[in-house]
């Protein structure tokens, strides 16, 4: 199967690498396109003085600099850069669907347990929601410290 157009989503996070290795292999494999995908939640999503990755306020001119930050591993794939506002689960199987991807790579946390329960998972409501395949990608677990 040809992945003509992939779809990364991307919350600024260290999750997010791995699957841009993924992302940028299949574009690569595939004769593809990238698409990379930021969805800004709502100021009442991240209210009550959390940072937004390093943002105090967000800012979308910010925040488009840092998604346009992103870039494949191999410079001549191609990108396309798009931010978005609202829920990161919903906007990012709408724009599949809009965009009519191949692939959805999206990067998760591996939150398990009590965690999963409070935060939620995107990437699992991606895969339950979306109409084209889905790969998650975890991101690899921190080196163990010497002693």
């Amino acid at each position: 199967m040809q992945a003509k157009k992939i779809l990364l989503p991307v919350d600024f996070s260290t999750a997010g690498e791995a699957a841009l290795k993924m992302a940028t292999m299949l574009a690569r494999d595939g004769g593809g396109t990238l698409i990379i995908l930021h969805v800004e939640e709502p100021p009442m999503a991240y209210g009550g003085g959390e940072l937004y990755y390093g943002l105090v306020e967000p800012d979308r001119t910010e925040l488009s600099r840092m998604l346009h930050e992103i870039k494949p591993s191999d410079p001549s794939i191609p990108v396309v850069y798009r931010l978005v506002t609202g829920d990161p689960a919903t906007s990012v199987v709408q724009a599949a669907e809009e965009e009519g991807v191949d692939f959805i790579v999206v990067g998760s946390h591996g939150r398990t347990g009590l965690g999963r329960l409070l935060m939620g998972s995107v990437a699992e409501s991606i895969v339950r929601h979306a109409k084209c395949p889905v790969v998650t990608v975890k991101a690899p677990a921190p080196a163990p410290k010497k002693a």
